[in-house]
């Protein structure tokens, strides 16, 4: 019993340690930490608020 249980601590620790790293990896990786350029090409005359309106609907 004793044999088998010290291992399978150990894998289970590691596993533990291993996992959390992966987690704490892959949200950093993930995370935005800039904001969007804005577009602001449109034309002033025919928009409203950068929104282009394509005749009356």
């Amino acid at each position: 019993m004793k044999s088998f249980a010290v291992p399978g601590l150990v894998s289970a620790v590691a596993g533990a340690i291993i996992g959390a790293i992966a987690v704490f990896v892959i949200t950093a990786a993930a995370q935005q930490n800039s904001r969007p350029e804005i577009d602001r090409s449109g034309d002033a005359d025919s928009s409203l608020l950068n929104n282009v309106e394509y005749g009356s609907r």
